[in-house]
C-alpha cells in the first residue's frame, strides 16, 4: 500500500508538474505596439508600458502609489537650496549584456538626453541641467540651471532611463538595460516577450518569461480574454464588457486612475483655433459625460482642466465650461467664424475613435464640421505630433503632472503664452510645497480660462486579469506594467 501511494504520487507529480511550471509565465495584452523599444527617443506611451521598471531602470521611479522611491541610485541629498543633486548609486549592478553600471553611464545618459540633437520627446526634464558629473563609480553630482524641486520626481520618468554606450544607439529593438527582465524577441505585428535577467541586482521576480501581444480590436481583447489567450489585460479595451466579465469567476476586474488626461486637442497656431473665442465655443459645444458614457461606458471621470483629480493640488474646473451650445454659437457668431470645417485626426485608442464620433456630432450641433481622418499610431506621431499638421486630435496625456508642456517651445498644441510661461518658471524655482501648490492651482486656473485644448475626462484604468494573478498595478502613476512583484497565486 506504501509504495502504491508513493507511486501515485509521484505520478500525480508528473502530471501537475507541466501545470505547475506554466504559472511563472504571463501573457498581456495591449491595445497598441510600440514604434521602437527606446523609452528615450519617442512620446508613444505603449514603449513604456514593456519596457518601464521592467527592462529599463532610471535614478529613481515611480512606486504604485505615485511616491518616487530608489531606483538605480539607492539615495539622493540636494544642496545649494535645490540646485545641486548628488545621487549615489547602487553598486553591483550589471547591463543585460554583461556590462557594469557605473556613474559614467549617468553621465551618457544624461548628457545624450539633453544634447542638441537628442530625440527624448520629454527634452524639457532635462532642459535645466547646466552639467552632470561622475564624482566617484558610485557618485553623480547634477548642478542645474536654478533650483527645482521636483528634479528627483523627473528622474523617474521612463524618458530618464540609463543606458550603456555600447548598446544605448540599438535600444528601439534589441533593449538593454538593468531591469529584472531582459528582451528576448519582438515578432513585429503580435508580441514583444521578455525573460527574467538572472544577474539583476534586486529581489528576483516571480515570472521567468512576460509576453506582450498586440491586440487592437475591443471585440477580440474580450474574445482573447474569455478564451484564455491572454492572462491579463492591464489596459482593456472593451469596458461595455467588464460586467460580464466582473461576473465571471475567472477573472477580476481592477478598476483604478491613470494620470491622462484625456482632452480635444486644438492647432493653436491655426486660425480660426488661434482666437480664444472659438476655442471656448468648441469647449462648450462638447458634453463631457456624454463622452465618457458613450465612448468608455461610464468610466472616466470629467475635468475641467489638465490636472488629475486624484492630485492633492486638483480644482474642480468643469462649471467653467459647461456643455452650453447655445454659448457656444453666440461665441462663434461674436468671432466671425461661421461655416466653420476643421480636420479632426483620430490615433487608434478607442477612447478616441468612439469618442471622436461623438465629438463630431456635438461640433455639428453648434456648426462645426469635421472632417475625421483615423490614424494608425505612427502615422499620428508623424502628421500631428511632430509636424503639427492637424486641426484637432483627442489624445489621453499620460505623463505624470504635466502641465508643463503648455510652457514648451514648438510643442504640437501651439499654445504660446507668457504669463503661462512665467508660472511654470516660478513652478521649476519653488522648494517649499506650499508654494508649488499655490503656482500649480494657477495654472490650472490659466488653462481653464484659456482653454488651449478642450478638457474632456481623466481616462481610467480598467483592467482584466486571472483571478489568481496578483501585484498589478491597479493604479497607472506613469504608463507602466512593472512586473517586478506579478505572481500566480494557487
Amino acid at each position: 500500500m506504501f509504495h502504491r501511494l508513493l507511486t501515485t504520487a509521484a505520478a500525480l507529480a508528473l502530471l501537475a508538474g507541466p501545470a505547475l511550471a506554466a504559472q511563472d509565465t504571463i501573457r498581456l495584452g495591449m491595445v497598441l505596439e510600440p514604434p521602437g523599444l527606446d523609452p528615450t527617443a519617442n512620446a508613444a506611451a505603449a514603449i513604456d508600458e514593456i519596457t518601464y521598471a521592467n527592462i529599463f531602470e532610471s535614478l529613481t521611479r515611480f512606486a504604485a502609489d505615485g511616491s518616487i522611491v530608489p531606483g538605480l541610485a539607492e539615495s539622493w541629498e540636494a544642496k545649494d537650496g535645490g540646485k545641486v543633486y548628488e545621487f549615489k548609486l547602487r553598486k553591483g549592478v550589471t547591463f543585460h549584456d554583461g556590462a557594469d553600471f557605473d556613474a559614467s553611464d549617468v553621465l551618457f545618459s544624461l548628457d545624450r538626453a539633453r544634447a542638441a540633437d537628442s530625440t527624448n520627446a520629454q527634452k524639457e526634464l532635462f532642459a535645466d541641467i547646466a552639467s552632470v558629473e561622475a564624482v566617484a563609480p558610485d557618485l553623480v553630482r547634477v548642478t542645474l540651471n536654478g533650483p527645482d524641486g521636483l528634479f528627483p520626481w523627473k528622474m523617474a520618468w521612463g524618458d530618464a532611463a540609463i543606458m550603456d554606450p555600447a548598446s544605448a544607439a540599438g535600444a528601439a529593438t534589441k533593449p538593454v538595460g538593468t531591469g529584472p527582465f531582459q528582451f528576448k524577441e519582438w515578432t513585429q505585428g503580435d508580441h514583444v516577450t521578455l525573460t527574467a535577467f538572472d544577474g539583476y541586482w534586486g529581489d528576483k521576480p516571480a515570472l521567468k518569461t512576460a509576453t506582450f501581444r498586440f491586440i487592437s480590436d475591443p471585440t477580440a481583447a474580450f474574445a482573447a480574454m474569455m478564451a484564455g489567450d491572454v492572462d491579463a489585460f492591464p489596459i482593456y479595451p472593451a469596458p461595455e464588457t467588464l460586467d460580464q466579465l466582473k461576473a465571471d469567476p475567472r477573472f477580476k476586474v481592477i478598476v483604478g486612475t491613470t494620470e491622462g488626461e484625456t482632452i480635444l486637442s486644438m492647432n493653436n497656431r491655426n486660425a480660426p483655433l488661434d482666437n480664444p473665442k472659438v476655442r471656448e465655443a468648441i469647449a462648450l459645444a462638447v458634453d463631457r459625460q456624454a463622452i465618457i458614457d458613450g465612448a468608455m461606458f461610464g468610466y472616466g471621470t470629467p475635468i475641467g482642466s489638465h490636472f488629475a483629480p486624484h492630485n492633492p493640488d486638483y480644482v474642480d474646473l468643469v462649471g467653467k465650461t459647461p456643455h452650453d451650445p447655445e454659448k457656444a454659437k453666440a461665441l462663434l457668431a461674436e468671432a466671425g467664424v461661421k461655416d466653420l470645417k476643421l480636420r479632426l485626426a483620430l490615433p487608434p485608442p478607442p477612447y478616441a475613435r468612439r469618442g471622436g464620433e461623438i465629438v463630431a456630432a456635438e461640433l455639428r450641433d453648434v456648426g462645426i464640421e469635421t472632417e475625421t481622418t483615423n490614424m494608425e499610431w505612427a502615422q499620428w506621431l508623424e502628421t500631428v505630433y511632430k509636424n503639427h499638421d492637424f486641426d484637432l486630435t483627442i489624445i489621453s496625456h499620460v505623463e505624470p503632472m504635466d502641465v508643463g508642456i503648455y510652457a514648451r517651445d514648438g510643442y504640437y498644441i501651439g499654445y504660446d503664452n507668457a504669463d503661462y510661461r512665467a508660472l511654470m518658471d516660478r513652478l521649476k524655482a519653488a522648494v517649499d510645497p506650499a508654494e508649488r501648490s499655490m503656482v500649480l492651482k494657477e495654472a490650472q486656473e490659466k488653462l481653464a480660462a484659456d482653454h488651449p485644448v478642450a478638457y474632456l475626462f481623466q481616462l481610467a484604468k480598467t483592467g482584466v486579469a486571472d483571478a489568481r494573478i496578483e501585484g498589478l498595478w491597479e493604479n497607472a502613476p506613469s504608463p507602466s506594467n512593472d512586473l517586478s512583484k506579478v505572481r500566480w497565486t494557487e
